[in-house]
């Protein structure tokens, strides 16, 4: 499997994952015109896909699912619970509506439900000639159930939101500070770090962290925290930006 982060943050995330038979797009928080410029950057075009995954209905993850959706014959593949947050941009028939666990041709997927406060939110598990690895942005916390599920991947994506101090002593209105940081809100650098200490494995090979807050969050920030408990050089971080892809990963 190949993976690369299209976008991430709270303006919009788009990440593209290709495997031997199937290549997929996760969400479409970016136009379709900037996603299309960015797979032909990477010599890729729509016909070459084989779904969209929406992991939930907020924005920064469906702004341009309306728009993809008319210019491509690619169907989501979503819960049938989430249908109804996300029918404004999609219409029934355009959806494959999926269990826990599906395959996409020989692309094993495993829903990850995350603590949002969104509408049957999901991360993935992704399985693909023995190699694991997992995209979960936009959860508070990650409950002992989900952590079993993620011992020993050789990829991990998560979500390193913020710095809880930047976060409290920055620029956000007190009830939206209370969003962030509840079990239905995001997950910050520290609590990552320490959830990925617990669960990387001698096949861990890349840490990909996501969907940082631009306020209350630096690079430097997250992967330093990430650092002081994973200080493990072997394995590579990358710290996804907004506005740049990352490189095209192999897991």
């Amino acid at each position: 499997m190949k993976f690369q982060m299209l976008s991430s943050g709270s303006k919009g995330n788009c990440a593209i994952l290709l495997s031997d038979d199937a290549n997929i797009i996760i969400d479409a928080g970016i136009s379709y015109l900037t996603l299309k410029k960015k797979l032909e950057e990477n010599s890729l075009s729509f016909d070459q896909f084989d779904a969209i995954l929406i992991t939930h209905c907020h924005r920064d993850h469906t702004s341009g699912l309306t728009s993809f959706i008319n210019h491509s014959s690619i169907n989501a593949y979503v819960p049938e619970k989430m249908y109804d947050s996300i029918k404004e941009y999609i219409p029934y028939p355009r959806c494959t509506f999926v269990d826990d666990e599906f395959n996409i041709n020989s692309l094993k997927v495993e829903l990850v439900h995350t603590s949002h406060d969104a509408p049957s939110s999901v991360g993935y598990i992704f399985t693909d000639n023995k190699k694991k690895m997992c995209y979960i942005t936009d959860t508070g916390y990650l409950n002992r159930k989900i952590l079993t599920k993620l011992v020993g991947l050789d990829m991990y994506v998560l979500e390193s939101n913020h710095d809880e101090i930047m976060l409290m002593d920055g620029p956000y209105p007190r009830f939206l500070k209370e969003r962030v940081i509840s079990d239905k809100g995001h997950l910050s650098n520290k609590t990552t770090a320490k959830y990925l200490k617990k669960i990387i494995g001698n096949n861990t090979k890349t840490i990909v962290l996501a969907h940082l807050s631009e306020t209350n969050n630096t690079h430097e920030l997250a992967l330093n925290t990430l650092r002081e408990e994973v200080p493990d050089e072997e394995i590579k971080v990358i710290v996804s930006d907004q506005y740049e892809p990352t490189e095209c990963l192999e897991v």
